[in-house]
């Protein structure tokens, strides 16, 4: 029986593991769509609400999974409307396969409807970008597409004009000009490479020297937690974790400082300030102020040479996979039965300013607000969040409260957008993630701005294949306060401006009673009472739920540290007539005096 292209195309996404596609319909791409309705032993198509939500379902997807996400749209503005999801995955560095449609060859060039030159379009975004033009190139493309987006961890993108889609597929053949490709591989296990065996005793002699040793892990430790763990063990080190290394390790153990950062915690800014020595293991965190001074010794270990010496002026550099670069340091390193002297004491200092941590962080969750504190929010989740949640987090001041307070477990997954923090992934993520792990619960902790900006519609994407799902639980917990908090907290300390109503406030909306009209599970909670009841009732719901909290904008994100300029900025912005300016002063003064005080109040 003859196969056209698009028949050809689904069936080896399916030898490539593929089962779903995220995707939105448009005439650019009738052929394929038709050909999903012929094939049900093909991908499935997961339809959202914009092209944007299908990216970044594919990029949760391929977060929380073993494989790449794949997501398809129409020409021009399908492909436009791709782009914000595409480089979220170019910057978190995520698997993403790209298919789009575009006008038919006869048209090119003709300035006809919806025909857009999208080589010009993707070519910053894509690690590999082609036009499918006839049918013979079809599985090379297709393949190389794959493997460069899963060799690189990076979006790639296919371009297969409509005519073609529905063309005669013939094979290239055994001829000039003709490239052939091998069968589908399933390449989802990097290859372990290894630093030279001079570099890793030269790491060795660093390591071996220092006395106050910080370990900075991001996500590119995944899958060498052990290893990390059994660095710290054998040097005394206390270890920080960068946003999209949240999950590496757990947040129950003593010498796990948590997040770093603007938006990380006391504990892991004192280990950076003071250690004499920093091993930073998969991680690319921008913020180089809060890294430790210039001049300590210090080490870094990536698979990515161009992401190497890049944050900080290290020693000694070590291209290689973390767990096998981890597993050949360790083998080199002096390592005593059991700590001593300074390093012992370094260790012993980490788990007290740890252990106090989360005493403050307690007592910061239980100071009065109006009407809720936002930290006691996430600090009830993390008493409840099942120990198997994937859990993700929006953009904006909701990701302080994700980064602080929410204490990861073993077995539970967590994500954001780390580098583009883009605003509006929390949900579309949360429904990727549910596709990767039908299993497994999965929550969404959003701001009200993400929640109107793009979040509420997909609530109806979750309602249509939440049914599709062992564990249907899908809850989403909106952060109500009628303020684009975060942008607010910047323009106070960052630009001395008080807030502006004009720009900041939004539109009074019931995000419960949206969800109970979608026939999704609707709670609200005006009260601090309410909370932790809330998230029981919508952790033990039979579908989708909503959590609408009234949340208070004035609990100020304080940093781990304010600088004076900060500090000047905010006090001028409160001056200058900050409608708000009684409340932040008033939640500002009871947070700093729990983290000296925690017990106060």
């Amino acid at each position: 029986m003859t196969q056209n292209v698009a028949d050809h195309l689904l069936r080896r996404l399916s030898q490539w593991g593929v089962t779903k596609i995220f995707g939105y319909p448009g005439d650019g791409i009738n052929g394929l769509v038709a050909q999903m309705g012929r094939l049900p032993e093909g991908p499935r198509f997961v339809q959202s609400r914009h092209e944007e939500m299908s990216a970044f379902e594919a990029v949760g997807y391929a977060k929380f999974g073993d494989g790449p996400g794949v997501c398809l749209a129409t020409g021009g503005p399908g492909a436009i409307h791709l782009l914000n999801g595409l480089y979220d995955a170019k910057l978190d560095r995520v698997p993403v396969v790209a298919i789009v449609g575009q006008a038919d060859r006869t048209a090119l060039g003709g300035s006809y409807q919806q025909e857009v030159d999208l080589h010009s379009l993707f070519k910053d975004v894509a690690a590999y970008l082609a036009t499918v033009t006839v049918p013979e190139q079809l599985p090379n493309v297709l393949d190389r597409a794959v493997r460069t987006a899963l060799g690189r961890s990076a979006p790639t993108v296919l371009i297969i004009p409509g005519d073609v889609q529905e063309l005669d597929y013939t094979p290239p053949e055994h001829a000039f000009k003709h490239v052939p490709s091998s069968a589908p591989d399933r390449l989802h296990e990097h290859p372990r490479t290894l630093p030279p065996v001079h570099a890793l005793d030269r790491a060795a002699q660093v390591i071996d020297a220092g006395e106050r040793i910080a370990i900075l892990i991001g996500q590119g430790a995944r899958g060498a937690g052990q290893e990390v763990l059994d660095l710290a063990d054998a040097t005394g080190a206390g270890i920080a974790k960068a946003l999209l290394g949240k999950d590496v390790l757990p947040d129950d153990l003593p010498e796990v400082t948590g997040s770093i950062g603007l938006l990380g915690t006391r504990p892991s800014w004192e280990l950076m300030r003071d250690c004499d020595t920093l091993v930073i293991v998969g991680s690319n965190m921008p913020y180089t102020q809060f890294l430790p001074p210039f001049g300590r010794r210090a080490v870094q270990i990536d698979t990515d040479p161009g992401a190497i010496g890049m944050r900080y002026p290290t020693e000694v550099n070590l291209v290689g996979d973390a767990k096998a670069t981890l597993l050949a340091l360790l083998e080199r390193l002096d390592r005593p039965d059991e700590l001593t002297g300074p390093r012992r004491r370094w260790r012993t200092s980490i788990e007290e300013g740890v252990a106090r941590w989360w005493d403050v962080l307690d007592a910061q969750a239980r100071i009065p607000a109006d009407p809720v504190n936002p930290m006691l929010i996430v600090h009830e989740l993390s008493l409840r969040a099942p120990d198997d949640a994937v859990i993700t987090a929006d953009s904006g001041s909701v990701t302080n409260w994700y980064a602080r307070l929410l204490k990861m477990r073993a077995e539970m997954r967590g994500s954001l957008s780390g580098t583009l923090a883009t605003m509006g992934c929390a949900v579309p993520y949360a429904i990727g993630a549910k596709f990767a792990h039908p299993d497994r619960p999965a929550i969404a902790l959003v701001g009200d701005g993400a929640m109107q900006m793009n979040g509420l519609m997909e609530m109806l994407t979750a309602r249509r294949y939440h049914e599709l799902w062992d564990d249907p639980r899908l809850v989403v917990c909106v952060l109500h306060n009628n303020d684009l908090n975060q942008v607010t907290w910047e323009l106070r300390a960052m630009g001395g401006s008080p807030k502006t109503p004009f720009s900041q406030d939004l539109p009074e909306l019931s995000y419960a009673a949206f969800a109970e009209q979608a026939g999704l599970v609707g709670i609200t909670v005006d009260g601090p009472d309410g909370v932790g009841p809330a998230w029981d009732r919508a952790l033990a719901a039979d579908r989708p739920a909503l959590i609408d909290v009234r949340c208070d904008a004035d609990m100020p994100p304080i940093p781990p540290q304010v600088d004076r300029e900060q500090l000047v900025d905010t006090v001028k912005a409160l001056l200058s007539g900050d409608p708000d300016r009684r409340g932040v002063a008033v939640r500002g003064l009871a947070a700093k005096a729990r983290e000296f005080f925690p017990g106060s109040g």
